[in-house]
């Protein structure tokens, strides 16, 4: 048994990102959708609440934080029976069961029957696409689901499955992942004025909760540096296909956003309906809070995502611009050749001015015959060009529009 060493939280997306080479347009909700469909088939012809452990699970890492307002242990368990048998010795205080890592299924199984778990709702948990919700289960328990976020450095949002079981003295958490953005939470709780412990388990499931739909904030200011990003570079950057697919990726990650929020935000407002014998009012307080940080997420989201439609049309119309000045380049070439190649075709005919055998035709270009026609010629074509250049700028066409 060792101390528990809380895991950092994943990297958010740095300003260097706007300089990434990777530009597919498969985004990251894509991906997920895929691994969803994919992961409901090893369940196909199965009954309701069969436990498949995907392929890739980390092998679980069992933590156990025992705490009331005076007391905090917290350690490590590499061994499920020793955990469950410290859990058990403590009834007095009040416990946070962390499991990290689904690569188990013996694990699983056992933790599913001792705390009474349903195979649907373990099923759920070893599912890990689940959208957020909560549901009654057992005598008055809550089994809640939640979606941590993170806008990674690869311009993508990353979420991760919480799955939450309250029991009279105890939280039991469901991570598939061992790094996570729970950490201010562990501090609180290493705090000796943190009013977690002075609370009962119910709270510390608000709390973990909580912490899950502040971090939503994080990842939209990342969201939101980013497409400021977009914006000052959309008049600079020349590469056209892949400003396009950054913008169109964001949008879709932004839409990826609003996805996880809406359950959250759905998933609290069903607990405050919830009668005071499962969640009491005084707890129902705190729950109310969420539900406003929910709305100021899903407020960003759509503000964002208002900002990006902006941001599309802002590109397009820029486009626009460079392809109207192009256009309009090539046309004052086109005005000034055309009376050029006028005179060119005239004088190229080459009519002779000696008629066959004997004779002239005097009306066939005589200036053929002039020792200084060419030159004058020439000269000619010089005066219409400067002729046309002066008239074009006169008419501002051969100034940068501003």
């Amino acid at each position: 048994m060792t101390p528990s060493n809380s895991s950092s939280p994943p990297a958010g997306a740095t300003s260097s990102a706007l300089d990434g080479t990777n530009d597919s347009a498969f985004s990251i909700s894509d991906r997920d959708a895929t691994m969803q469909a994919r992961s409901q088939t090893q369940t196909l012809g199965q009954r309701p609440g069969t436990l498949v452990i995907r392929d890739g699970a980390l092998k679980p890492r069992l933590f156990l934080v025992s705490y009331d307002d005076k007391t905090l242990i917290e350690q490590e368990y590499s061994d499920y029976d020793a955990m469950l048998a410290s859990f058990q010795a403590r009834p007095e205080l009040r416990h946070w069961i962390d499991v990290r890592g689904y690569g188990d299924l013996a694990l699983m199984e056992r933790l599913m029957h001792d705390f009474e778990l349903h195979p649907l709702q373990m099923e759920d948990v070893l599912g890990d696409f689940q959208r957020a919700k909560v549901d009654i289960f057992g005598d008055n328990r809550l089994f809640m689901v939640s979606r941590m976020t993170d806008f990674t450095s690869n311009l993508e949002i990353d979420d991760d499955q919480l799955s939450l079981f309250t029991g009279p003295n105890y939280v039991l958490s469901f991570q598939d992942d061992y790094s996570d953005c729970l950490d201010p939470l562990r501090n609180r709780l290493r705090s000796n004025f943190s009013q977690i412990k002075r609370k009962s388990s119910l709270y510390l499931a608000y709390a973990l909760t909580d912490v899950v739909i502040d971090h939503y904030f994080p990842t939209m200011a990342a969201i939101g540096d980013y497409i400021e990003g977009l914006e000052d570079r959309i008049f600079s950057e020349r590469r056209e296909r892949r400003m396009l697919n950054r913008i169109l990726r964001i949008k879709k990650d932004i839409v990826h956003f609003r996805r996880l929020v809406y359950p959250e935000r759905d998933k609290i407002s069903e607990i405050l309906r919830m009668p005071e014998d499962v969640v009491p009012e005084d707890v129902k307080v705190f729950f109310k809070d969420g539900y406003d940080h929910a709305m100021q997420a899903l407020d960003l989201a759509e503000s964002y995502r208002e900002s990006i439609s902006s941001l599309t049309e802002l590109f397009l119309s820029d486009q626009s611009n460079r392809m109207n000045e192009v256009m309009k380049v090539l046309t004052i070439i086109s005005a000034i050749f055309i009376p050029l190649s006028f005179v060119a075709g005239v004088y190229g005919m080459n009519f002779q001015r000696e008629a066959p055998p004997a004779g002239s035709n005097p009306l066939n270009m005589p200036e053929l015959y002039q020792p200084w026609g060419y030159p004058a010629v020439l000269t000619l074509m010089a005066l219409m060009v400067i002729g046309q250049l002066i008239y074009f700028y006169r008419k501002g066409w051969l100034t940068k529009q501003r």
